[in-house]
């Protein structure tokens, strides 16, 4: 066969459908749990009266999985694994970015409680590893270690090393998030120490986004290919990997602190307007007080005296 009839057959076949039962397997799985906690756990363990989950949670439960969904299957999967690095880019920051905090935004407290006793030996060990520095070093290690040219070469060729580098990325970025929005609030941060933490979180990826955005020839062997999807080159896909790394997840990384730093400036506006003190680990809202003003009973009403009378 000739190389322009191989490459039209190449071109054919890049976009036929691919069955990844694996994926699906794992969508259904954790919707299956998801349902099974809030339809059969969390009423004999959230006292009654009040909700099991919140619409908030909800919404960041389908979002979170909608989105793992589109981000492991075709054709995202098969575009990012056999034609452009660039898409496998996009791929990793849904994978590490948005997809963990969602899910542990969607996570009550309750039934964090559960999976993770409180004072447990194993409480005692997420402690260790959410914290910060450990946290925000352990994924960027991960990042570091994944962009390696032999392991993302070798994953290309291994489907279930690929899905296991997924694995290791996803975990990772849990920890990672963890003391952002996790659903221990002991084990958050608080805001303006997130602020500095996300902020580094996008300034460390610089390094190896500038390898790949500069770098000279084929950095990964496995997407050095003679067909070219959307013909784009070898040189811009490496350098739209590069690009989407440092630029796409830092803009998001940014536009995540500036909404913590509204969230944290209102908040402090209502307790001052409220002449209340706030911490900076639990910040109060309005709502937060008057909640609690609901929750203590009203004193009894005195007594008559015989002046009243």
């Amino acid at each position: 066969m000739s190389l322009p009839a191989l490459l039209a057959a190449t071109s054919a076949d890049a976009w036929r459908w691919q069955a990844h039962v694996e994926v699906w397997v794992l969508v259904a799985g954790v919707l299956a749990l998801g349902i099974y906690a809030v339809r059969i756990v969390g009423p004999k363990v959230v006292p009654p009266g009040r909700p099991v989950v919140t619409r908030r949670q909800v919404g960041f439960f389908w979002a979170g999985l909608i989105l793992l969904w589109l981000a492991s299957d075709w054709p995202i999967h098969d575009v990012s694994e056999e034609y452009l690095f660039s898409v496998h880019m996009v791929q990793h920051l849904v994978l590490s970015l948005i997809v963990p905090p969602l899910f542990l935004l969607a996570t009550p407290t309750w039934l964090a409680r559960l999976v993770v006793p409180e004072g447990s030996t194993t409480d005692k060990w997420v402690s260790r590893l959410v914290n910060p520095i450990v946290a925000g070093l352990l994924f960027n290690l991960v990042v570091a270690v994944t962009h390696i040219p032999g392991v993302v070469n070798a994953s290309i060729e291994s489907g279930p090393l690929h899905y296991l580098v997924h694995t290791i990325v996803v975990a990772s970025a849990f920890i990672m998030w963890t003391p952002v929005c996790g659903p221990f609030p002991e084990k958050r941060m608080a805001m303006p120490a997130q602020m500095v933490y996300l902020f580094l979180m996008s300034v460390l990826p610089t390094i190896p986004a500038a390898w790949l955005t500069f770098a000279e020839g084929a950095v990964y062997k496995a997407y050095d290919t003679p067909f070219r999807l959307w013909d784009v080159s070898l040189a811009s896909d490496q350098q739209a990997a590069g690009l989407i790394m440092k630029l796409v997840g830092g803009f998001y990384l940014w536009g995540i602190i500036f909404t913590i730093f509204v969230r944290w400036a209102k908040r402090h506006a209502e307790a001052d307007a409220a002449g209340l003190t706030v911490t900076e680990q639990d910040v109060l809202t309005w709502r937060d007080v008057e909640d609690e003003f609901l929750r203590i009973p009203p004193p009894p009403e005195p007594a008559p005296t015989s002046h009243d009378s």
